[in-house]
């Protein structure tokens, strides 16, 4: 049987699932648990990618300080493939750490630096945590590369090495990440879960995480936006295809309420962009590495969600000098109502008053 779903229902199954609905989740755990994955990007037009999607579900209570002290005191979280993760959640990455890294190229490289490898592991052991500049750098077979790793041997071994389950991340500093072994900042204690059931399970908490998704769809470096067979088959009104949906989300939905929300450009809600066109009709591009005068949003403009739609984008800027918030423009993909706009401005204002500035360029 596949099931039929409202557009309205999809979206707001959507956006329930990523903790955007009124209901806001209680901590940082429970929100990482929620959304599965939270993106660390670093840039920082506004805030840090992370903190900024936690700040977006948890509102005031949240501080980015909350998040230092989950990941490198508490252990609750942990870094890897770009995400912070839960903690709990390590078992159901071993076999994915063990088939990485998963380019032959990747493969043959560190086995033609073996010795390298262990260089690395022992000076770790011996002197870790440590930056990858503090790393020598020993290899026998430089990596090759068109991008900015060309030749940076010490920490293209250290991501392949954190790729694998040896080395982990143990904490950040202004310099960057320091680097340790994987046994002094994991536990050792976490149970082992078979791979075909840590599969199943990966794809079950990301389909709670999305709501709906597609069964298959483009690849992901190390976390994929496709959850195969799990769920239930759906269609939604008006969009082509088949979908795959959380029959129990979709359950709860009586009683939906909505709110407005900033969002980072690396939010999972967005990032899958078509997934993004088909549910929720939404245009957006990432400007960053556009030349300025092609920009049409901005450098860094934060999707506004209202309810369970997108209404416009907001480009603005953290100007920590100045100890203001600048807003460049407030882009309305439709004339706002007068609510949608007293929402959007107050959701701002809210996110000066977090940031500890002052709003500049509303008036």
């Amino acid at each position: 049987m596949v099931l039929r779903l409202s557009g309205d229902d999809a979206r707001r199954l959507a956006v329930r699932a990523q903790l955007l609905s009124a209901e806001r989740p209680a901590g940082i755990v429970e929100t990482v648990y929620g959304l599965t994955a939270v993106n660390i990007e670093p840039t920082a037009a506004i805030a840090a990618s992370a903190e900024l999607i936690l700040w977006s579900r948890l509102g005031e209570p949240f501080h980015p300080a909350d998040l230092t002290r989950a990941v490198e005191v508490e252990r609750d979280l942990f870094e890897w493939g770009g995400f912070y993760r839960l903690m709990s959640d390590l078992p159901l990455l071993r076999a994915d750490m063990r088939h990485r890294p998963d380019y032959p190229a990747a493969r043959e490289w560190l086995k033609a630096n073996a010795a390298f490898r262990g260089d690395v592991l022992d000076r770790l052991r011996a002197e870790g945590p440590l930056h990858a500049a503090e790393i020598p750098d020993t290899a026998q077979v430089s990596w090759r590369s068109s991008g900015w790793t060309n030749n940076r041997n010490a920490s293209q071994m250290l991501e392949l090495l954190l790729s694998t389950g040896a080395v982990a991340v143990s904490r950040r500093d202004r310099k960057g990440r320091l680097f340790d072994l994987a046994e002094r900042v994991y536990p050792t204690d976490l149970p082992e879960i078979h791979d075909d059931d840590a599969a199943r399970e990966r794809a079950e908490r990301r389909l709670g995480s999305l709501g709906i998704a597609r069964s298959r769809s483009l690849a992901q470096p190390f976390e994929p936006i496709d959850v195969g067979t799990v769920g239930e088959a759906a269609t939604v009104d008006g969009v082509e295809g088949e979908w795959r949906v959380d029959a129990e989300a979709l359950a709860a939905l009586d009683g939906w309420s909505g709110r407005t929300a900033l969002l980072s450009p690396f939010d999972r809600l967005v990032f899958d962009r078509d997934r993004l066109g088909d549910l929720f009709g939404f245009e957006y591009l990432l400007e960053m590495y556009k030349p300025a005068a092609k920009r049409r949003w901005g450098y860094f403009a934060l999707p506004i969600l209202h309810g369970d739609r997108f209404v416009g984008k907001l480009d603005a800027k953290a100007d920590r000098k100045a100890g203001v918030l600048r807003v460049h423009a407030i882009h309305e993909d439709a004339p706002f109502s007068a609510s949608v706009a007293d929402a959007v401005r107050s959701e701002i204002a809210a996110l000066a008053d977090w940031l500890g500035l002052e709003v500049r360029g509303l008036d």
